[in-house]
């Protein structure tokens, strides 16, 4: 079955870290570029970060510094390990596969004291 799942959102503190998990399957997924975006309530889904095939990494200007994006090609997962946490990080983030055109269900990332 081709898809994309999603793990690891909750609540937590501002400053706080959590790391998001997607697990990809029915894709070749080592020469899959893959990216996380996120979509606030009334807002548009923007694209948090991605990665190449070969591990090159791009961000948004909002998460830089604070948000990394990894991929092991061993377990078809790419990660987004989100630190010192602000509650405007606050929304569904959603997996992508753009070589694939393929989207994760989401999970949700609430910031709030």
């Amino acid at each position: 079955q081709v898809r994309l799942v999603e793990s690891g959102g909750g609540l937590v503190q501002p400053g706080g870290s959590l790391r998001l998990s997607c697990t990809a399957s029915g894709i070749f997924f080592n020469i899959a570029a893959m990216g996380w975006y996120r979509q606030a309530p009334g807002k548009q889904r923007e694209l948090v970060a991605d990665i190449t095939s070969g591990g090159v990494a791009n961000y948004a200007d909002s998460v830089k510094g604070r948000f990394t994006i990894s991929r092991n090609n061993a377990k078809n997962t790419v990660y987004l390990q989100m630190v010192n946490l602000k509650p405007e990080d606050t929304a569904v983030y959603y997996c992508n596969t753009p070589t694939y055109s393929l989207w994760g269900q989401g999970t949700q990332v609430t910031v709030s004291s």
